[in-house]
């Protein structure tokens, strides 16, 4: 039987069983999929994005990155925010409310002036709403007064977080865009307006890949196409990014954040709790493999708190942030060359190619055995280690200082599962 431990956490004054929610989008657009998601033990829902416009998508809508023949790893998407009345959208919300009335219910909401997110504001509040979230992030909106054009805009942040604030008690979430280089200002921005949460990130701006007959990105609509936005396990590095980059933001120490982007595995939410995120939100991973990816990742995350001692997400949330700083502060005094498993290693060469043609030329290769054996000219970059195909045949050797350096303790990655 599955070990679970008590995952509950307190977001926005608000409790949720566990972190894990269904983020804004198709996964939680009407009241039967946010049912059944609940039932499988989500801690809480995103309603797909509300706005007083009503989506007209396009078909088809979606592209997907492959990688040697693995899952998917990267997903585009054309789709907007809700394609449903208002009206249909709040019977949804509370309907959910009344009948899982213990499961918080965040409703996102997206305007295009003051007055509508206002109005929004009052209506998702009026229907039961635990929570708002302003969606200021979606990349592949038909129109610049929404979505990520808005987000990039510190003024029309402040001023619509102000707006939507103002217009309910309930806590509210400023969803940003990746679509920047620095997120800080405009999270700033709207905690100034009143947000409370800052969640990140939405999809990023991309184009996955040309039909080289039709001469057309894709997906391909009646022979055109469009930038669209990029989500999946390709951009979790991305994401973790702007993670820490919020968490250590002095001018927004003790806001709260819901981590967003690649999430799929147990792994990849103590990631993102590690960060200091406190609230999870997944779409891509259930697009691939349902709803019942939140049992694993329940199990996991109870597995992993049993195996280090904590008693509650508390105990690790932003846990490693201490440990992250600046490329001019990190330890220079030493290398660590690698040793290679002989017995272990299967002679496909990959270690010997990649060093040779883009590291150190640190392997030496024996053609008639097939085995590679590491020089006295190893800089312990550890590009061999990351590409050889069979995991713990590669690792690191013994820590060699620098000459003239001083010797002492260093702690550097063992263990490569």
């Amino acid at each position: 039987m599955a070990l679970k431990k008590d995952l509950s956490i307190n977001y926005l004054g608000v409790k949720f069983e566990n972190p894990f929610c269904l983020s804004s989008s198709p996964v939680g657009s009407d009241y039967d999929m946010c049912a059944k998601a609940l039932e499988a033990g989500w801690g809480g829902i995103v309603f797909k994005t509300i706005g007083i416009f009503i989506a007209d998508e396009v078909s088809p809508r979606f592209d997907i990155v492959n990688k040697e023949g693995h899952p998917f790893v990267g997903f585009k998407n054309l789709e907007q925010i809700s394609d449903k009345s208002v009206e249909a959208n709040l019977k949804c919300i509370e309907k959910i409310k009344k009948n899982f009335p213990h499961k918080p219910m965040i409703a996102s909401v997206m305007g295009s002036s003051p007055e509508e997110w206002k109005q929004l504001a009052e209506m998702v509040t009026q229907a039961g709403a635990d929570i708002i979230e302003c969606n200021f992030s979606c990349p592949q909106m038909t129109s610049h007064t929404m979505g990520s054009d808005v987000g990039t805009n510190l003024e029309l942040v402040r001023e619509y977080s102000r707006a939507t604030s103002q217009a309910t008690k309930l806590p509210v979430i400023a969803k940003m865009t990746p679509n920047l280089t620095n997120i800080e200002g405009p999270a700033l921005a709207a905690i100034e307006g009143g947000a409370k949460s800052i969640s990140a990130i939405n999809t990023v701006k991309s184009i996955t890949s040309v039909d080289t007959d039709l001469f057309c990105s894709v997906p391909v609509v009646d022979g055109k196409s469009a930038i669209g936005g990029y989500s999946g396990a390709a951009i979790k590095p991305i994401a973790l990014r702007f993670i820490a980059n919020l968490a250590q933001y002095d001018k927004l120490k003790g806001v709260e954040i819901s981590g967003i982007g690649g999430i799929e595995t147990w792994r990849d939410a103590v990631e993102f709790l590690l960060l200091g995120a406190r609230n999870l939100q997944v779409t891509t991973g259930i697009m691939q493999y349902g709803y019942r990816i939140v049992e694993d990742m329940i199990s996991g995350v109870s597995h992993y708190m049993d195996e280090k001692g904590f008693n509650s997400l508390e105990d690790f949330i932003g846990k490693a942030l201490t440990n992250l700083t600046g490329a001019d502060n990190l330890n220079r005094d030493y290398k660590a060359p690698v040793k290679i498993n002989a017995e272990a290693c299967i002679g496909c060469g990959r270690c010997y190619i990649s060093c040779y043609d883009a590291a150190h030329q640190a392997i030496d290769w024996d053609g008639e055995k097939r085995r590679p054996a590491v020089s006295d000219r190893c800089v312990g970059c550890h590009l061999c280690l990351n590409v050889c195909p069979v995991q713990g045949v590669i690792l690191p050797g013994e820590i060699e200082f620098k000459e003239g350096r001083t010797k002492r303790p260093v702690t550097i990655k063992t263990k490569y599962e």
